[in-house]
């Protein structure tokens, strides 16, 4: 099944409210909440998320009055709604059939509790969601004001039971075909753990191949191989569902709020199924918002031709960490329109009102417990929802970005399992981490597969790209040779799809595209670094993992000074073809990142720490989305604008001063078309 761009066209207006779960309140203070958040601008809430329960009570009984009752008031007041599956949470009847629940990394059978507790497996769970799913949509299909379907909730979550060990199998057959192939590729003459059935195969667990976690195995590519087929089990659930709704909703998007770096599900392969792409943006303590940025291209680039909502944030604070800061005076509108200049179409909160009992009665939500309208954070939800019409007119702009950033599931997953060089290395920081100097020059990226089609870039960044086949390192090379500067380094190249370390020079198959070879590499514990000289005469520092490079045909720009490999290459550049290749031999710290970043672009005179610049193209205009998120800038404006916001218009040379956390979105004509 693949995603349908005919699907109804987009709602008339920007959509803008969120979760709300009136289930749990009487029906004199439903209509007295949907009163007041419309006032303050709500025009759209999400329903049903978790009324599996209540609509499916039994066994073979279906009751779905309590829906029909909370859906009145919301057709009443001309509202737009996302209707929700609710099987984000199976009824507790359920759990007593054998297969339902999950079974966990140390072997124990879940009893009802929580929520995605339900098998992906599971015959009776994949029947019973796509079965309620079908009814919803068979009911509702043609519900005034329905403006999406989303299905279940936060995807995510692993099981290890035997109908998952005999989908893993069946899986197997169909990806190796025979057990030879597998145990080549699997590399099952280490330790003697040569297949002589599928039937010996298990899931690898705390029962089997791992220990001290699940980061920790003694088969790194059996558990890749557990990590798809889990990823793809749950796709299948949602694809279930989602062919049950078209089957009676044939012309209404359908999406899944996925959740943005989430390491469970190898988003990449779900984008085809989706109509829209919607994420969840819970940003953690030390989440800047250059980490955010990426994020929401991460999103936008799994599908670039469907719309991308923000389908969840929290209006004040967060519950379910150790602690959960209030964002303060500003923070809200500024995410908010952080969202939109990197393509969000919606901007939707969880939740509308507090729930006043279990684990989120005290998460964030635009309501408190007690429903006042006269509170700080009504009043900001307010002014957003005020502004957020302006965003109307950016529906289907489009950012120009000429940088690429590289994400890869299969090498995330598979570094931060390998018994070596080092475990000092998350993933998703290090990418974080490498990208934030663009951030700061205001260089805009798009977020991509490396097996994507980069040509056309000018920039791409590679960094530990771990997981790297012939094919990969071709379609790198098909870039660089039509003219990109591609920037890669340690910790790339390591292993291919199998996990298996290619007999080639390190960085495998990305050695003749970066015209060196690395024979060792040296990990040191932390607090331990090693000094960086550039040729220009700067100095830094590098820590944790440290390539040491000889230059085929690379001309070094750095080597250590430090160690007894002082003098060893750390960064070499390679010019061939119409391109360039960087290869970053040691993880530098930030003024080192600063120094790469200068050998690669040119010493940056407007870099701006704190000052986001986003530039999308309507058909007609270009928007610059001015970000204060940090400090006082100054800008001058390179073309006559026009803030959305506010309605003031600057002539090109204005200075603008912003202050965090303000933001300004400006419209500039283009040539020849009307101001």
């Amino acid at each position: 099944m693949t995603a349908d761009p005919a699907a109804r066209p987009l709602p008339a207006r920007f959509p803008y409210g969120g979760d709300y779960c009136p289930e749990q309140w009487p029906a004199e203070v439903r209509a007295a909440d949907l009163d007041a958040l419309q006032d303050i601008g709500v025009n759209t809430v999400t329903l049903g998320v978790f009324l599996w329960s209540s609509l499916h009570p039994a066994p073979g009984v279906y009751d779905f009055s309590l829906l029909d009752e909370i859906l009145e008031p919301v057709l009443a007041r001309d509202m737009q709604i996302v209707l929700a599956t609710p099987t984000g949470a199976h009824p507790a009847w359920m759990a007593r059939t054998a297969d339902v629940t999950r079974v966990d990394f140390e072997g124990r059978r879940h009893l009802f509790g929580a929520r995605h507790n339900s098998c992906p497996s599971s015959a009776t769970f994949r029947a019973e969601s796509a079965e309620i799913a079908g009814l919803l949509a068979q009911r509702y299909h043609d519900l005034p004001g329905l403006v999406a379907w989303h299905i279940g909730n936060e995807f995510g979550g692993m099981c290890y039971c035997e109908s998952c060990a005999a989908g893993f199998r069946r899986w197997l057959q169909e990806k190796y075909g025979t057990l030879e192939e597998l145990n080549r590729r699997w590399y099952t003459l280490f330790w003697g753990h040569t297949m002589h059935s599928f039937e010996d195969i298990v899931p690898p667990s705390a029962l089997s191949e791992h220990w001290n976690g699940p980061a920790y195995t003694a088969f790194q590519i059996i558990t890749l191989d557990y990590r798809r087929f889990q990823s793809e089990a749950l796709r299948e659930c949602f694809r279930l569902e989602k062919q049950a709704i078209r089957r009676h909703s044939p012309d209404v998007p359908v999406t899944a709020n996925l959740m943005g770096f989430f390491p469970g599900i190898d988003y990449r392969r779900w984008a085809d199924d989706l109509d829209i792409v919607s994420w969840d943006n819970y940003p953690r303590i030390g989440h800047g918002p250059g980490r955010v940025a990426l994020a929401h291209e991460l999103m936008k680039g799994l599908a670039p031709d469907r719309p991308m909502w923000l389908m969840e944030q929290t209006p004040s604070q967060t519950a379910w960490r150790p602690d959960n800061p209030l964002q303060e005076p500003g923070l809200l509108r500024l995410r908010t329109w952080q969202a939109i200049a990197h393509g969000a179409e919606a901007t939707l909160y969880f939740q509308m009102r507090a729930s006043r009992g279990a684990s989120e009665k005290f998460h964030g939500a635009i309501l408190n417990h007690a429903a006042r309208t006269d509170t700080r954070v009504v009043r900001e939800v307010a002014q957003i929802g005020a502004e957020v019409r302006a965003a109307a007119q950016l529906r289907g702009s489009r950012t120009e970005h000429r940088a690429a950033v590289c994400v890869d599931w299969d090498s995330w997953w598979s570094l931060e399992m390998s018994d070596g060089p080092t475990r000092r290395v998350p993933y998703v920081e290090e990418i974080t981490r490498i990208h934030q100097d663009l951030f700061d020059r205001g260089i805009g990226v798009d977020v991509l597969s490396p097996d994507a089609d980069l040509t056309g870039y000018d920039l791409i960044l590679a960094p530990v790209l771990f997981v790297t086949g012939p094919e990969r390192a071709a379609n790198l090379e098909r870039a660089v040779a039509a003219g990109a500067d591609l920037v890669t380094g340690f910790l790339s190249g390591r292993v291919d799809e199998d996990d298996q370390a290619p007999t080639l020079d390190v960085p495998g198959h990305l050695a003749p595209l970066c015209g060196i070879r690395v024979d060792e590499t040296d990990s040191q514990p932390e607090g331990v670094d090693r000094e960086i000289r550039w040729a220009d005469g700067t100095i830094c520092r590098a820590d944790t993992v440290f390539d040491l490079v000889t230059p085929v045909d690379a001309e070094p720009l750095a080597d250590y000074g430090s160690g007894f490999y002082a003098g060893t290459a750390a960064v070499t550049r390679r010019d061939t073809g119409a391109g360039r290749v960087f290869y970053v031999g040691a993880r530098l710290d930030e003024a080192g990142l600063r120094t790469l970043w200068d050998q690669v672009l040119g010493a940056a005179e407007d870099r701006a720490p704190g000052l986001e610049r986003v530039r999308r193209r309507t058909e007609d205009a270009e928007v610059l989305f001015l970000l204060a998120h940090d400090g006082a800038h100054r800008v001058v404006l390179d073309a006559a604008s026009t803030d959305l916001l506010t309605g003031d218009s600057f002539p090109a040379g204005a200075v603008l001063s912003l202050c965090a956390p303000e933001v300004r979105v400006l419209r500039r004509p283009l040539e020849g078309a009307p101001a």
